[in-house]
C-alpha cells in the first residue's frame, strides 16, 4: 500500500508478531542467522499444508546452513497452534491478523479466483541473511519442490 517493491539487496522490513507459543517474535531475534520467511494463505488447506510439511522435513538441512524458518498468515494463534500440533511443525508460525507484516513484504495482493477478484495473501518466500538483507524473493510460489529451491539458494550464499 504505497510501499516500495522489495528487491534482493534491500534491507528486510523489521517486524514483530505473536507466534504459536504466544511469544513475540521479531526479525531482530534472528540476527546472525539466515531467515526463510514465508507467507501463506491459510492453515490446514492442501497447498499450505504441503508447503509447511516440506519446510518441516527440510528443517535439519536448512539448519545445517544456519537458516531458520518462519511462516506468516492472517490465521489466529489458536489456528496456528492447532496446525502446528496436527502436523508436528518445528518452526514458529506468526499470526498477522491485521496484515501489517504481510503488507510490509508486499504479499497482500489482488487475486482472481473463478473470475472474481479478491484481496489475499500471495504465497511468497523471502531469504534474509544474518544482516537483515534480502538475498532472494520467490513470488507466486509453487509448493512442490519449493523447499529444495530454497536449499539450493542457501548453498549459493
Amino acid at each position: 500500500m504505497g510501499a516500495k517493491e522489495l528487491k534482493p539487496g534491500m534491507k528486510a522490513p523489521a517486524f514483530k508478531g505473536i507466534s504459536t507459543d504466544g511469544e513475540e517474535v521479531s526479525l531482530a531475534d534472528f540476527r546472525g542467522k539466515t531467515v526463510v520467511l514465508y507467507f501463506y494463505p491459510k492453515d490446514n488447506t492442501p497447498g499450505c499444508t504441503r508447503e509447511a510439511l516440506s519446510f518441516r522435513d527440510a528443517r535439519e538441512r536448512l539448519g545445517k546452513r544456519g537458516a531458520v524458518v518462519i511462516g506468516v498468515s492472517k490465521d489466529s494463534q489458536k489456528s496456528h497452534a492447532g496446525f502446528r500440533d496436527k502436523y508436528k511443525l518445528n518452526f514458529p508460525l506468526i499470526s498477522d491478523p491485521e496484515g501489517q507484516i504481510i503488507s510490509a513484504y508486499g504479499a497482500w495482493k489482488k487475486k482472481t479466483m473463478f473470475g472474481r477478484q479478491t484481496m489475499g495473501i500471495e504465497r511468497s518466500t523471502f531469504l534474509i541473511d544474518g544482516d537483515g538483507v534480502i538475498r532472494k524473493i520467490w513470488r507466486k510460489v509453487k509448493v512442490d519442490g519449493h523447499a529444495d529451491e530454497v536449499l539450493k539458494e542457501l548453498a549459493r550464499l
